[in-house]
């Protein structure tokens, strides 16, 4: 059975504030993402994020391994999808985690529910 080489290749699109709030992870070492998909993947699989951030012109790549699964059909109504630990390879994580910080540094303490916690 041939692999899909594109399946590991992730596009996110964040347009506001809320969104990321509840997509972001920062209890992670390097920060994540929840990413909602109905397609399948393994814990430990490594992807590759192609991530727009609110109106920022160009696309933030990141690469990470996937440390979350919620599946279709979840308990509460949750949004099915992965949760993705960046990896801080190439430094490019330190990069968006940054970013989304700044974008959420009012929220950050916050303790409304996220996709993951």
């Amino acid at each position: 059975m041939a692999s899909n080489p594109r399946k590991g290749i992730l596009s996110l699109k964040i347009t506001d504030q809320n969104m990321l709030y509840h997509s972001y992870m920062p209890y992670v070492k390097n920060g994540g993402l929840f990413i909602p998909t109905t397609k399948s993947y393994q814990l430990g699989e490594e992807v590759f994020i192609l991530l727009s951030l609110m109106d920022e012109g160009e696309k933030l790549p990141v690469a990470g391994t996937i440390v979350w699964i919620t599946p279709r059909g979840a308990q509460g109504n949750q949004a099915a999808g992965i949760g993705v630990h960046f990896s801080d390879i190439d430094g490019s994580a330190s990069v968006v985690r940054g970013k989304i910080e700044n974008y959420l540094v009012d929220k950050l303490k916050s303790d409304k529910a996220t996709y993951t916690m």
